[in-house]
């Protein structure tokens, strides 16, 4: 007779353990804690200031060891960027003295070496307009209009302004009678 497997039922004997099978978890959202009195719903406002003033002075804190940090390693990087500055140079030099070699008669862009790759790439033409304004008017009187851009779009201003208007078009939604709950923790400003 073969030894059962414990691990497979179908394989064995009928006395092997089964998987159990798995209960369907019932998902609650979880209770939110809510004050019972005007007193608790008070201390929690002025707990929300407590805390609310505890992030703003972690945040200074924070803020106070990144400038402490910066500080202390810009000079550091400050120095290794200026080594790095005559090594750049160097190579740039002696590859581009060595371009027809290393783009072998100039078929590829990149070449590789053991500790990395060198690549000449030619950057996308642009455009820049100085005075635009200037620029502009002289463009219309030229009669080169096509080299003004016109945007359009929705005046949401003039929509609110006379939604009857728009009433019904497909696309448009007016949303109104939306309330937000803002708590504010009184606090003396101080200079």
């Amino acid at each position: 007779m073969a030894k059962p497997n414990r691990l497979n039922p179908r394989e064995g004997d009928a006395d092997a353990v089964k998987p159990l099978k798995r209960q369907q978890r019932l998902k609650l959202q979880a209770e939110a804690y809510v004050p019972q009195t005007i007193d608790d719903c008070a201390a929690d406002i002025r707990r929300i200031g407590d805390l609310q003033r505890q992030i703003t002075v972690a945040s200074a804190e924070m803020n106070d060891a990144i400038a402490e940090i910066t500080e202390r390693y810009q000079p550091l990087l400050e120095g290794i960027k200026e080594q790095i500055k005559p090594l750049q140079a160097g190579v740039q030099v002696w590859c581009e003295a060595n371009r027809h070699d290393l783009t072998r008669g100039g078929k590829v862009k990149t070449a590789s070496f053991v500790t990395g790759e060198v690549q000449w790439r030619q950057r996308p033409p642009s455009v820049s307009v100085r005075g635009a304004d200037g620029v502009l008017l002289l463009l219309v009187k030229l009669g080169l209009d096509r080299f003004i851009r016109v945007k359009s779009e929705v005046n949401k201003d003039a929509i609110l302004n006379e939604p009857e208007a728009v009433k019904g078009v497909p696309g448009i939604t007016i949303v109104t009678g939306v309330e937000d709950f803002v708590i504010a923790p009184f606090e003396i400003e101080t200079a």
